[in-house]
């Protein structure tokens, strides 16, 4: 087990345990660290994942961070333990990667609550999360510093999260994300659509939702039963399009845009989405970044498209960060 001593302790209490996890054995992958620590948007213990650049203790330099947005069913260990984090990570020397964890909630504040839960998971990600590793970690905690992004449920929490708070990322990003959730959850309050079909499961299917995962380790909140959200997500429609990326997407003023990028597999039936909101960008002459590869909603191609997501936000925060040539003058503001 290794142990890193935190740089400082925010004013609330908050616990901070890091443990050694296994990582791929290759020359460039990097170490996982699990972080424990109270998050008061949730009124629970939770955890991250953290991976820090080799020369992190010999150094006292700061350091820009990523953030790795988890799908459905998903949670902090999805992007670390068999998406490829820590070898594209190892690719670079001066980067930090933070795989947060917000159960089955769509990086939502709940409008609506039930069993006395708190369910306010934008906050925890933007107010907690975010605050415990800018207190704790040398990083670059200002916006050319700070870069966002997820997969399926984690893309469109990315992109929803970036544009509800352009202040907090220089770069926002999906990969296979689910971007119509919050238009197609106004649309069927609204009556529009007709309303989800409960899924059918087998008492077998049933049984396991209701079995901790032993990787997760949180207690009370370790099985996919605990980690769905008790209450309603949206009461109003226009709640869900205070959540929809392409209302928000107009709401932020050009200069304040972060960078967006958007990419999914050829396959995958959430392609739609990226299509719709990049043919939106581009009538609207909006910069971004649009890729789109063979592959369906599975890790197979995940791990193929973290390696390009890394490389383009990455590049995006050193040259915000000034270092990196300009090609063309900067626009004024």
């Amino acid at each position: 087990m290794t142990k890193l001593v935190p740089r400082i302790l925010r004013p609330m209490a908050f616990a901070i345990v890091l443990t050694l996890l296994a990582s791929p054995t290759t020359a460039a992958s990097l170490d996982l660290h699990t972080v424990e620590f109270f998050s008061p948007a949730v009124e629970r213990m939770m955890k991250y994942n953290i991976l820090l650049p080799r020369n992190y203790e010999n150094s006292t330099e700061r350091f820009p961070v990523l953030y790795l947005l988890h799908g459905l069913t998903q949670n902090y260990t999805a992007w670390g333990l068999s998406n490829g984090a820590p070898f594209y990570t190892g690719l670079y020397e001066d980067l930090i990667v933070v795989m947060p964890d917000v159960g089955n909630s769509w990086y939502v504040n709940w409008a609506d609550n039930r069993d006395g839960q708190k369910n306010d998971w934008e906050d925890h990600v933007i107010e907690d999360v975010i605050s415990h590793v800018d207190w704790n970690f040398r990083t670059v905690a200002r916006r050319e510093g700070r870069a966002i992004t997820g997969l399926s449920m984690g893309g469109y929490g990315a992109i929803t999260l970036g544009l509800r708070h352009p202040e907090m990322f220089i770069s926002i990003g999906s990969t296979s994300g689910a971007l119509e959730f919050g238009r197609q959850a106004a649309a069927r309050i609204r009556g529009e659509m007709p309303p989800r079909t409960p899924r059918a499961r087998t008492p077998e299917q049933e049984a396991r939702r209701r079995q901790p995962n032993p990787l997760i380790g949180i207690d009370g909140f370790s099985s996919q039963i605990e980690r769905t959200p008790l209450g309603t997500m949206f009461t109003t429609a226009e709640q869900a399009d205070a959540y929809d990326p392409f209302k928000l997407i107009a709401k932020v003023s050009r200069n304040e845009l972060p960078h967006i990028y958007l990419d999914c597999g050829t396959e995958d039936r959430l392609i739609e989405g990226a299509k719709m909101l990049a043919t939106l960008m581009m009538d609207e002459g909006i910069p971004f970044d649009y890729m789109q590869m063979p592959g369906a909603h599975n890790a197979a191609y995940w791990i193929e498209a973290i390696g390009h997501i890394m490389s383009v936000q990455y590049e995006v925060m050193q040259r915000a960060l000034g270092q990196r040539p300009f090609g063309r003058r900067r626009p004024s503001n």
